[in-house]
């Protein structure tokens, strides 16, 4: 839960960014904005990639800027809403001249956003939004992770192959772009590969008893449960489960990474399983570097989103570094031509669709951390 001081900061620097609209433009500044959910109730979505966007910005500032100029993040929250992501999106372009977009990390704040940028012909990246149909947007809208059939793949080898599962229930939250598309692409390969669907009942986000539908889905007797929802839900799940008697695997997507998880769903959550963007365990190099980067700077360890917040930045301003000029085509252009990028979520190469293609990693939830389990590649 966000606490009141943390609240009192975003609104404030909400505040500040406003004012700072209102002064005289720096000629030897860029601006870029950054819409997310700092506050609400996937709030640590927000937070986490903003500090990654942070660290992206100060680390190409001190390497000195962008073509000689210095860049100027600006934050605003949408407070996990998707018409307040409209609004602040908007209030980015037309009142800060933002030259570029940053977010969000949940579909439906993408879909909401993705239009207005494209008329304005501002480029987007989005770190973390998986649903297809955030890039089916227009041509000035780009994704520097992987899309949900692509995770909904992941986690249905995963779950039939290395888990050995052939009976497996989903649970799915309805109002979500996110859930509902994972959702369709895991019942779909799954039960390809020869799996059952037991039992496919729904939720709304922001639910707090899920007994009714855990019930029939224990009834069914599945082996295991399909959950890609966002980490509130789904630590209240993990402990209704535990509460019915259901001793058996959950599984989700990115939508569970959070510090949070394991907070909300105590020990009940430990042993499960979700598709993520990165591992604090990896060795790459690249990887390596930005942990003990971020831990110098935030005095803690970095999470998924932080990471896909630093490569969507970093991808960004390595495109502006070599677009012919900051205007929004050339920008543009210059994103469109991103390959074999050296990302720390990996190796990132920009398709004809905008989006990134790029392996995946399944983590177990143990605790407070996520163990490395696999990686599986496109």
């Amino acid at each position: 839960m966000i606490t009141r001081r943390s609240l009192g900061f975003v609104v404030l620097s909400a505040t500040l960014a406003l004012a700072t609209g209102c002064t005289k433009r720096n000629k030897n500044e860029i601006v870029i904005g950054h819409f997310g959910s700092m506050t609400g109730a996937e709030a640590t979505f927000g937070k986490s990639t903003d500090e990654g966007i942070r660290l992206a910005v100060e680390e190409t500032n001190a390497a000195g800027g962008i073509k000689g100029k210095q860049i100027r993040l600006i934050t605003m929250d949408n407070q996990g809403k998707a018409e307040e992501a409209a609004a602040v999106a908007t209030r980015l372009i037309e009142q800060e001249k933002v030259t570029a977009l940053l977010g969000e990390v949940a579909s439906s704040r993408s879909l909401a956003v993705a239009p207005i940028a494209q008329k304005k012909k501002v480029p987007m990246i989005t770190p973390s939004s998986t649903n297809p149909r955030v890039t089916e947007m227009g041509d000035y809208i780009f994704r520097t992770c992987f899309i949900d059939p692509f995770q909904g793949l992941v986690m249905a080898k995963f779950a039939y192959e290395n888990l050995k599962l052939r009976k497996v229930a989903v649970l799915r939250a309805v109002n979500s772009d996110y859930s509902m598309g994972l959702s369709k692409v895991f019942v779909e390969k799954f039960t390809e590969m020869g799996g059952q669907i037991v039992a496919d009942t729904s939720y709304q986000s922001q639910d707090v008893d899920f007994k009714a539908q855990l019930t029939q889905i224990k009834s069914a007797g599945p082996e295991g449960i399909f959950i890609p929802g966002y980490y509130t839900e789904i630590g209240l799940i993990a402990r209704q489960a535990a509460e019915l008697g259901l001793k058996i695997p959950l599984m989700g997507g990115d939508g569970w990474d959070s510090p949070k998880l394991f907070e909300i769903g105590q020990e009940t959550i430990n042993g499960n399983y979700f598709s993520n963007h990165y591992s604090n365990e990896s060795s790459d190099p690249v990887a390596v570097a930005f942990m003990e980067s971020f831990k110098k700077r935030f005095n803690k360890s970095p999470d998924g989103l932080s990471a896909a917040g630093y490569d969507a930045a970093k991808v960004l301003f390595a495109a502006m570094e070599k677009a012919p000029d900051l205007s929004g085509p050339a920008i543009r252009d210059a994103i469109a031509a991103t390959k074999d990028y050296p990302g720390v979520t990996g190796t990132i190469t920009i398709n004809q669709q905008r989006n990134a293609v790029k392996s995946a990693v399944v983590v177990q939830v143990q605790g407070t951390t996520n163990k490395y389990i696999t990686t599986i590649n496109p």
